[in-house]
């Protein structure tokens, strides 16, 4: 999630009635209109009426989108939201691949069930991250409310991970020097999942201020 996500999709420019299920339109990079799935049209529309402003960036989410489309069993998300990163995943995934999210306010828990009462193959959890553990290992794991090393402790891949499985942590600032430091000390929000031995771990600059950070699990 990033702090004033929520605010990047300010420029929707389609507004189609919500019943009809269309296709929105956004700009990502203020010059460039991409149409925005259904799925995350309504997230956005919660998210906003909701006053929640900690939602994925556009950028984030079209990535989730792409890697969404490569699991073939299970995908999971910690941070649930207002929605927003989910819906990113559920235009994304293949049929019948199970997606679990968990989120630890209550309130955000029922609201999002809601919004997605018709989406299949869908379960919003509500607890704490580690309500993740049982229903594990995923293909792909989106680590964007808890086990992301930042402010919780790290996830662990063996655990949580199919062999060949990724994980995602978004809302990073570009890497810029090596060994990576965030206000003065150690970035061991980083530096956890590129000194993990399981994993091979790299990041995608996503935006001049946005990075997000990929680890797979060897084989």
């Amino acid at each position: 999630m990033s702090i004033r996500g929520t605010s990047s999709y300010t420029d929707c420019t389609d507004h189609t009635d919500h019943a009809d299920r269309t296709t929105r339109t956004v700009r990502t990079d203020r010059t460039d209109a991409a149409a925005l799935p259904e799925p995350v049209a309504r997230a956005v529309e919660l998210a906003t009426r909701l006053g929640f402003a900690q939602s994925c960036r556009p950028e984030h989410g079209r990535l989730l989108q792409a890697l969404a489309a490569g699991p073939a069993g299970r995908i999971g998300e910690t941070g649930t939201g207002c929605g927003v990163g989910l819906g990113w995943l559920i235009a994304g995934r293949r049929p019948g691949v199970r997606l679990v999210s968990v989120e630890r306010e209550v309130e955000l828990v029922h609201a999002v069930r809601e919004l997605f009462a018709d989406v299949p193959d869908l379960e919003v959890l509500h607890g704490d991250w580690t309500a993740i553990h049982r229903h594990g290992p995923f293909d792909l794991l989106v680590l964007d409310g808890g086990g992301n090393g930042k402010q919780t402790a790290a996830a662990d891949p063996l655990r949580l991970l199919t062999p060949g499985g990724t994980l995602v942590v978004d809302d990073l600032t570009p890497l810029t020097a090596w060994p990576p430091t965030y206000r003065g000390a150690p970035d061991t929000g980083r530096t956890v999942w590129y000194d993990h031995p399981a994993l091979l771990t790299t990041e995608i600059r996503l935006a001049p201020d946005l990075s997000t950070l990929l680890a797979t699990r060897r084989p």
